[in-house]
């Protein structure tokens, strides 16, 4: 992975903070491709950007959004609600206009044109393996590629 990604640095201008900002930046002209999330550049072009979404053959990258309550937390109750709600069929419709994919069987984003077979095009993630190299692959990913 890293000989491809040290490959890959040569055609890159910049490595953003923002997710979503390559997608913006190919949007506006400023650079010819941009790496990105499906969300913004479905909005885009629905806005009128001149935009193509292009999926890699070898698999979608992807994360999981959480929520959790800290422990310790003042407002106990509170926290078990939101927690509640947020794992709720109503919620999940509600994140379902800006995601992709949410957890919620039978709730699929309707809104924009990702496509039917988008859990088939995941790769697969070992988040247990990922949480323990974080420090590992941050720091290589630096020493590589931060300019």
């Amino acid at each position: 992975a890293w000989d491809y990604m040290q490959a890959l640095d040569k055609n890159i201008s910049q490595y953003p903070h923002s997710g979503s900002k390559p997608c913006k930046m190919a949007a506006q002209g400023e650079i010819p491709i941009g790496i990105s999330f499906g969300y913004p550049a479905f909005k885009l072009k629905a806005e009128g950007a001149p935009l193509e979404v292009v999926y890699p053959t070898e698999g979608l990258g992807w994360e999981m959004e959480a929520s959790a309550i800290m422990k310790g937390t003042k407002k106990l109750s509170s926290a078990q609600k939101f927690i509640n709600w947020s794992v709720s069929k109503a919620a999940n419709e509600a994140y379902a206009h800006n995601f992709s994919m949410v957890a919620y069987k039978g709730i699929e984003n309707t809104t924009m044109d990702f496509p039917k077979n988008l859990p088939q095009m995941l790769v697969k993630n070992d988040f247990y393996w990922a949480a323990e190299q974080r420090e590992r692959i941050l720091a290589e990913w630096s020493k590589r590629f931060e300019k």
